[in-house]
């Protein structure tokens, strides 16, 4: 099967490109980038493929079955709908889309055109995530009434001035980029209910003077650019009411509390569970007069490799993932209830 890789930045290296390449069902045609120097290094550290600037190049070639889209945010909605309707099955990074508007766009041309749309939402297959799904569905949470998220960092702006930090770009910031992940756990593990009512305020603070932020390190610090632009979130809280569980949402790339908390906590009157971000987790209960808490000990396996797989393997057999874009659409859906919500300083009803 042979795909291409749009955009070849730190995602597209550090997890489409070596999942693709352990895939023995696939073969890399291209890596497209419009800063053509990254294309032509894939092509040499990875030792097959063509290097091309232009993607509609990559759409135009019948042999090439589906792509990854990798590039900045704003231009997800784009050629991921300009692949589809080009017949290429599609695997785009998330969020879906900068805003709701545009996540629905996508979910339109999907089933206008029937062709597979897939969000980088990868944390459905990982393994602890899928154990707690597991354990809210065999009851052993009972009700799941309430699910607290925080993905805090001290002072963690990723590039600065930079595509990350510039809402035309990336529609948003440590909500879009991180929080995204989290409430996508969150909705994975407790069925994807119907997201109710929202409210919530993103802050701009700590990095609009951004000659003098202070910071100890940055990832995506090659992007930085301290002429450029930061008018997006550095932190974000909300309250979700969801036709399931209450979500709380804590989150921050810059706080000025030197701790780092990246957790999940889920809430049941029967037992409750600690996810620990990209780790293992713990759950609580009582049982026989006595509390209990045990961590479940498994081999993880690599959650990007069972992505990519399951993207190769629903192409071949049809099967609609967990991370298809009706699903991940609510997601969308409830980030941009959060921004909306924090312009408006008042509750959204969905």
């Amino acid at each position: 099967m042979k795909v291409a890789i749009i955009g070849c930045g730190t995602i597209a290296n550090s997890a489409h490109i070596p999942a693709y390449m352990k895939n023995p069902e696939v073969e890399i045609k291209y890596f497209c980038d419009i800063i053509i120097e990254r294309a032509e290094k894939a092509v040499k550290d990875y030792g097959c493929g063509i290097a091309v600037k232009d993607y509609h190049e990559v759409l135009a070639d019948p042999e090439v079955v589906a792509i990854s889209v990798c590039t900045p945010n704003y231009m997800h909605c784009q050629i991921s709908c300009d692949a589809m309707r080009a017949g290429k099955h599609v695997l785009c990074e998330k969020p879906a889309a900068r805003t709701y508007a545009e996540a629905l766009e996508m979910q339109k041309v999907q089933h206008e055109t029937g062709m597979t749309l897939n969000i980088g939402v990868v944390n459905r297959f990982n393994d602890s995530v899928r154990r707690i799904k597991e354990y809210i569905d065999a009851g052993k949470l009972g009700d799941v009434h309430h699910v607290y998220v925080s993905f805090r960092a001290h002072r963690s702006i990723p590039g600065l001035g930079g595509a990350f930090t510039t809402k035309a770009i990336a529609g948003g910031g440590a909500l879009i980029d991180w929080g995204v992940h989290y409430l996508d756990i969150v909705m994975f593990c407790t069925g994807d209910p119907a997201p109710k009512t929202v409210t919530g305020e993103a802050f701009c603070k700590l990095g609009k003077d951004m000659p003098n932020y202070i910071y100890k390190d940055m990832w995506s610090e090659m992007t930085k650019d301290l002429n450029g632009t930061y008018d997006v979130d550095d932190s974000v809280t909300a309250l979700i009411r969801t036709e399931g569980p209450v979500i709380t949402v804590n989150g921050a790339w810059a706080q000025n509390i030197g701790e780092s908390e990246q957790f999940i906590d889920f809430m049941g009157d029967k037992g409750g569970i600690r996810l620990q971000y990209g780790g293992y987790f713990t759950y609580y209960t009582a049982e026989h007069g006595s509390l209990v808490s045990y961590q479940p000990d498994f081999k993880m396996s690599h959650m990007f490799e069972n992505e990519i797989n399951g993207f190769v393997n629903c192409i071949k057999t049809g099967e609609k993932l967990p991370s298809h874009i009706d699903t991940v659409i609510i997601t969308a859906k409830m980030m941009q209830a959060i921004y909306d919500s924090s312009d408006a300083h008042e509750e959204i009803k969905l």
